[in-house]
Formats: structure tokens, sequence, C-alpha cells
């Protein structure tokens, strides 16, 4: 099955404009969304540079652990890379809705180019680990615009019937360069014995999406071509955060994301567990790391070809409860096999939450919002995600590895029965699809 350039044709006629069509659930096609050019420009872009930004948390991890031998300082980079988020998010998906996405890509990407080339000078002068974090700071300041715009950009390369296959193809190329990204990183690691040769690699790949993007443009949607006079004001800022407010079943599922990765994250102590305690060394801990990358891009392939959900709540709520549960037995286990199979269904099972999240904001949120409702979830993730990481180094510091993950696995599946008990909505959600007239 070719994947044809329809970008290049007139816009996709619905159903309901055409009653002689064929229904657009008659028929599943799994490459739906990468039918088209510039959806296309922007996977392959997200891919290899997804793909530079995992080989480098491989070696930012080794690198900062075997100088400092501190979980604390493995931690701080989660909280480095987070703070300019927390403090630009909002603002920045504001500045997405106003202004040119594309634009803010460039501008944004360039930043990782001279961020990793500043990495990979330190790398070679041996330099101040306090200069790697000032790196890492403007990193979280391109990635407080970077992510809102991407999301919003990508949602105008195809029509909104095609929104939920797009979210499956985005999570299967982050997947895959999550798979390949870690064990090359250690590979690199393991072979030069230095890690220069990532963070130049890692501004390679953001040179090129940089490259990539000069070729996208937005077909299908366009921007709020007028302009409110409150755009400016701070109530226009914070739009994002009362539009999820009013939407029960996007709020709950972007608050199972945050407290689950929040709680649940091991990923931050692999450095720990594959030096300390599995004692697999670097090409290990890229194993380690890319396992659940494996799982998460199986289950992505698995999605791809089946039939949008039917009990997506129900779904939503068991794969992180079961990310709970793997979560658990990761940290309880002594035994590599047995770490590996269990970062395999940890990442699996945040697949299914990450495309059924993914997908619920594009449908359920108006192009003119996309930009700050995409910075709150950015937000959200970006939280979990980096204080997740934080608070993990923290509490190993205090308490041990084994302690920290294993309290995190059950912090997790309280989280889940707290969501279904509190958000009904969340128990009895359907199709992905589903409006939500009566929360709004």
């Amino acid at each position: 099955m070719s994947l044809v350039d329809k970008d290049d044709q007139q816009p996709r006629s619905s159903s309901l404009q055409n009653p002689h069509s064929v229904p657009a659930r008659a028929v599943h096609d799994p490459y739906q969304a990468m039918r088209f050019r510039d959806f296309r420009l922007l996977v392959i872009g997200s891919f290899i540079v997804s793909m530079g930004e995992r080989m480098v948390e491989v070696a930012l991890g080794w690198d900062i652990y075997n100088r400092t031998n501190s979980s604390l300082a493995l931690g701080a980079v989660g909280l480095v890379l987070i703070i300019p988020v927390i403090l630009l998010s909002l603002p920045a998906g504001h500045f997405v809705d106003r202004f040119n996405r594309k634009r803010i890509m460039l501008i944004s990407q360039s930043a990782f180019v001279i961020t990793s080339l500043g990495l990979t000078l330190l790398s070679i002068t041996r330099g101040s680990i306090v200069l790697m974090y000032a790196c890492l700071f403007v990193m979280g300041i391109a990635s407080a615009f970077q992510s809102p715009a991407s999301s919003a950009l990508s949602a105008q390369t195809i029509p909104e019937e095609a929104f939920e296959n797009s979210a499956t193809w985005n999570s299967s190329a982050w997947q895959l360069a999550s798979v390949i990204g870690p064990g090359l990183g250690g590979m690199l690691i393991g072979i030069f014995r230095y890690s220069t040769p990532v963070y130049a690699l890692n501004a390679l790949a953001a040179f090129i999406f940089v490259c990539l993007l000069f070729f996208v443009q937005a077909r299908y949607q366009t921007i709020v071509p007028t302009v409110k006079e409150d755009e400016a004001s701070w109530k226009a800022v914070f739009e994002g955060v009362s539009f999820l407010r009013r939407n029960h079943v996007l709020l709950a599922a972007i608050t199972l994301d945050l407290f689950a990765v929040l709680l649940g994250g091991a990923t931050t102590l692999l450095p720990v567990f594959s030096r300390d305690i599995l004692h697999v060394g670097p090409t290990g801990l890229g194993w380690l790391r890319a396992a659940p990358s494996v799982g998460a891009l199986c289950v992505a392939f698995v999605l791809t070809h089946r039939p949008p959900f039917k009990h997506a709540g129900p779904i939503l709520l068991l794969a992180v409860a079961g990310f709970g549960i793997a979560t658990i037995i990761f940290g309880l286990s002594h035994f590599f096999w047995l770490s590996l199979v269990m970062l395999f269904l940890l990442g699996g099972l945040d697949n299914v939450s990450v495309v059924i999240r993914s997908s619920l904001l594009l449908t359920r949120t108006p192009n003119e919002m996309r930009g700050r409702v995409s910075a709150v979830n950015s937000l959200f993730v970006g939280v979990s995600n980096e204080l997740g990481g934080f608070e993990s180094g923290l509490t190993a510091q205090l308490f041990g590895p084994l302690l920290s993950v294993v309290g995190g696995g059950i912090g997790t599946i309280l989280v889940v029965v707290c969501v279904a008990l509190y958000w009904p909505e969340m128990r009895r959600l359907g199709t992905l699809r589903e409006t939500e007239r009566q929360s709004v």
C-alpha cells in the first residue's frame, strides 16, 4: 500500500458532504495520517530529534553519576530541565496560538543545536557540571515553546478524521527513537569511553529537523485570523487551564499521567540499577533504557492496526494500574532478564495512556486553543517526568533505590483508584471522539 501525497489535492470530503462515500469508520486505514506529506516530514524530524535526545539522556546519566556518585545529582538533571518549563509553558502556549507555529519550532530547534554543541565542548574539555546544567536549562526553555508548537502544528497538517491515527504514529516514531537511541548511546559510550560523540550527534539531529521544517506547510486548519482584545491579557494566557477544568475527561487523563509518572518513574534510577544492583555496565544501561520503548513500540504497532477504541476510559485506567504493578516488580527484581521484561511491560502500558491522552487532546480541543491546551499538557508531562526524576533521586538518596521505586508503584495504583472514583466520566468513556457538551 503506497503512501500517496494527498496534501497536493483538495482536502478530503467527509461522508456527510458526499452521501455516496464510504463512512470513515467502515474501513480502518492504519496509514491514514502518514499519507500526508507534511505530517510525514514532522514525524521523520521528530524521530531523528527524539533519537538524539534519548542518546543524550544515557550520556548525561552516565557522565554525571560517574563524576559525582550521587543519585541526587542525577535527579537534579530533571529539576534543571523542568524549571523553565514550569515558568514558561503557559505564556508559550499563548504565544503559539498567536504567532506562526512553524517559526517557533525553527527557533526552538536552533536552540537545541547550539546547546548540544555546548555540551560537546564541555565534554571535550571536561568542563564544569554547573555549565552542563546551564545548557540543560536553555534546553528546558526551548522545550517550553517546542512542545505546544509541535502538537499544534501537527494537527494543522492532517484532517480531523486522522487525529487518532496521527497520535499513534507520533507515539510510534518517538518510541522507535527511544529503542534505538539508548542502545546506540550506550554503545558509543562503551566504545569511546566518553560522551562527546553522543552530544555531537544530537546537535546534528536537531539541525536536520530544522532543515525538514522549512518544507512543512500547514494546509488544513489556520490559526484564528482575528485577535480579541483580551488576547494579550493574563486571562488569555490561562485560558488553557480553564478549558481543561471544564473538560473532566481531559483533566482526568492528564492527572493520571501526571501522578503515575511522578510517582512511578523508575527510569531516572536506571544508572544506579545497572551499576550497583544488576551489575551490567553502560551497555546494560542502554538495554534497560531501550526496554520500555520496545514494549511501547510493539503496543503502538498493535494500536495502529486495530480499530479506534470503544471503551477508552476503562482501558486507560487498567493500563495505568498495570504500569504501577510493573514498576513494583521492577523495583524488587535483582535479575537482569526480569527487569527487562518489567520495563518492556511498563513501556507498553504507558503507551496506551499516551495514545489515548494525545487523541483526546486533538479531538476535543478547538484549533485556536491547541497551543494553550498543549502547553498545559506539556507542563503536566514535564512536571511528571522531570520532577518525578528529582523525586526518585531524592527518595533513593534517603531510603535507597528499592524503596523509592516500589513506593512509587504503590502510589500509582492508589492514584488510579482515586481518579476512577472522583471522575466517573473516565470509567464511562467510550470512543475518543465523543463530545463532552455537558461539562463544557
